[in-house]
């Protein structure tokens, strides 16, 4: 494993300091990804940047916590571990309690509320909506306000509700409001919402169904027994724990066993009650029986006849008795009787035993001596012996009974023993190392679900947020639709005004050209591209007085000015000018201004409509021949043969 980030436990610290939601439990893998997805949306590279940000922001902390607490959640989310709980489970866990006795539901870990309000819906079929009402109490708690509140409200969209297959369930449950489906309301008053952290936060008791799907595999092994552990003083004795798919406490037999492992529904093992005490009880006293005829003769015969060998001394350490045992395995017979016991070999070998019936003598107490080996007839004996003193009731010393017990056979089966058992001391740690890799191996392959698991409710929260955007684009999409088909019919409008506009313009028997406020040409008519041989492109755009054409623009451009003075009206003017074809004539000028949105003169609109040829009665043309036919200048009056007008004024 890697080492810790010392940075990055910093931050948990503080989180849980300031704001008392103690991360410290959590898988450091899934944390730290989702802790660096959030401060990569904000380009903050290192996590001490990120606290003394955290610090600076206080906002920032609900952004955090909402990207941490993944609130991937539906209605019968695994439809088939559902169905199970439905059809399996639950009747039974139902009929185990008296009629009319509460039943009491932990929906742990709740998020939006998707699951506790399917709880809801599953309890409310197999009881019916009025005993649901009666007895049931579902508890929902998690660690995200935000998303209790939304829990709190019971409405979900289209999309949060299509894990609900049967139609029915929708129509029975749920009413439609403002186009989202709301739960109702009689039924989730049974549906308490609270903040609860499984880490810190005391559990509730006498639970009888736990429902905790797929929050434990956020949390380190460690974690996850410590809440395990507080889930088991939650549920009564017949409780169940329901879990998600990838939580299967295989190293927590202690306190659950699987009813369904493979969709991970486990029932509690009940903790055994332990005992106070042990009851004693007295042995009842026997009177003392009378003597039996011939005791003293069967007693001989039995201490002969025994399967021991054995020896008894006089006070004095004479020997006293030897039984058939001690004869075959020593030598000590009938004839031995009378003979000190220091006489014979036995009370040196195989074992000096003298010292030890003085012992047994003065200390009253039986003697043992074990391990004595004893070699007879090339085999080898194994003999423990017990040498017991013989004393009255007033402890006056009668004597010695010396046994000898043949362990040969006993100490080779413990001799094997031994030897199996350190054989099987030895197989034992082997199978127990193995079995620890394969623990070891299996809470990797666990943790290793686990955080697939965790990676996969990432994916499907990204998905989600995805699938939003892609709504609010495929709305912007639809808005920009009908934004593009009004441009579309404005465009159709607007060419059919242009054609229209043309087709006026066309129709004219004069050339039009509209000038701008800088006397750039903006109209340019086909009757214009006639009388002067400048096609539109070349006109459109130039200046108009720069423009390359026979008519004299010097004459016009006291007109054009005056036209675009404010509140000017209409101008008018006769000027002799050259056609395309280089013949003289004679054109007619009308100015009119080009009126703004304000109401200001914007351009000037030029009309020029030719009148004749400007040919001389003696045949010569030119500009004076304008004279003779009497046409007005810009002011109306006619101008004199000397070029003055007739109040003596100089013609322009």
């Amino acid at each position: 494993m890697s080492q810790p980030n010392a940075a990055f436990e910093e931050l948990l610290v503080y989180l849980r300091d300031a704001r008392g939601f103690d991360l410290t439990g959590y898988k450091r893998s899934s944390l730290t990804r989702r802790v660096e997805r959030r401060m990569a949306q904000l380009g903050i590279p290192e996590y001490g940047d990120y606290l003394d940000y955290l610090q600076v922001h206080a906002e920032e902390f609900t952004a955090l916590f909402n990207t941490i607490l993944i609130n991937v959640t539906g209605f019968f989310r695994d439809p088939d571990a559902w169905a199970a709980l439905q059809t399996e489970i639950l009747p039974a866990l139902l009929a185990a309690k008296a009629s009319g006795e509460p039943i009491r539901v932990w929906s742990a870990g709740c998020a939006s509320g998707e699951e506790a309000y399917t709880l809801a819906i599953v309890l409310a079929e197999m009881l019916g909506a009025d005993e649901f009402r009666r007895r049931v109490k579902i508890y929902a708690t998690d660690v995200d306000e935000e998303s209790l509140a939304q829990a709190r409200h019971g409405t979900y969209s289209s999309r949060e509700i299509r894990g609900i297959a049967q139609e029915e369930y929708l129509v029975k449950y749920f009413e439609q409001a403002g186009g989202r489906f709301v739960f109702r309301k009689d039924l989730r008053r049974a549906v308490i919402f609270g903040r609860n952290d499984l880490v810190q936060d005391a559990p509730i008791s006498r639970i009888d169904l736990l429902v905790c799907r797929n929050s434990l595999m956020y949390f380190n092994a460690e974690t996850q027994a410590r809440i395990l552990s507080r889930f088991h003083f939650a549920l009564a004795d017949a409780g169940v724990l329901f879990l998600g798919k990838a939580e299967m406490l295989l190293s927590h037999s202690m306190l659950f066993l699987p009813i369904d492992l493979k969709r991970r529904i486990f029932r509690k093992v009940p903790r055994q009650p332990v005992g106070n005490g042990t009851a004693f009880a007295e042995v009842p006293f026997s009177a003392p029986r009378a003597e039996l005829p011939g005791v003293e003769l069967l007693r001989h015969e039995t201490l002969m006849t025994g399967p021991l060998a054995q020896v008894v001394l006089t006070a004095d350490g004479r020997v006293a008795l030897a039984n058939h045992q001690a004869e075959h395995l020593f030598g000590v017979s009938a004839r031995d009787v009378g003979r000190p016991f220091r006489d014979l070999d036995l009370s040196y070998r195989p074992v000096e035993l003298r010292q030890y019936i003085e012992q047994a003598q003065l200390e009253r107490r039986t003697v043992r001596v074990p391990d004595v080996s004893y070699l007879r007839g090339g085999e080898h004996l194994d003999v423990e012996v017990h040498i017991t003193p013989l004393a009255t009731g007033e402890k006056g010393l009668l004597g010695v009974s010396v046994v000898f017990h043949d362990v040969t056979q006993a100490r080779r089966l413990q001799d094997e023993l031994e030897q199996t058992n350190r054989q099987l001391e030895t197989t034992y740690e082997e199978l127990q190392s193995t079995n620890e890799e394969l623990e070891t191996t299996n809470e990797e392959l666990q943790s290793t679900v686990e955080e697939l698991e965790t990676t996969n409710e990432e994916l499907q929260s990204t998905n989600e947020e995805l699938e939003t955007m892609n709504e609010e684009l495929q709305s912007t999409n639809d808005e920009l639709q009908t934004i593009n088909d009004e441009l579309q019919d404005r465009t159709t409008e607007l060419d059919q005004a242009n054609d229209f506009l043309e087709t006026i313009l066309s129709s004219l028997r004069a050339g039009v050209v509209v000038l701008g406020p800088e006397l750039r040409v903006q109209v340019w008519n086909r009757q214009a591209e006639e009388l002067w041989g400048l096609r539109t492109d070349e006109a459109v755009g130039e200046h108009f007085l720069n423009l390359d054409i026979g008519l004299p623009l010097d004459r016009l451009r006291p007109l054009v000015r005056q036209t675009l003075v404010a509140d000017a009206g209409l101008n008018e003017l006769g000027v002799a000018a050259v056609n395309r074809r280089g013949r003289p004539i004679l054109v007619r000028v009308l100015a009119s201004p080009l009126r703004g949105a304000d109401g200001g003169a914007a351009g000037v609109i030029l009309m020029m409509e030719q009148e004749g040829t400007a040919d001389r009665a003696d045949g010569s043309t030119g500009p004076d021949a304008l004279h003779a036919h009497g046409r007005a200048d810009g002011n109306g009056r006619e101008p004199a043969a000397d070029g003055t007008h007739a109040d003596g004024a100089a013609a322009r």
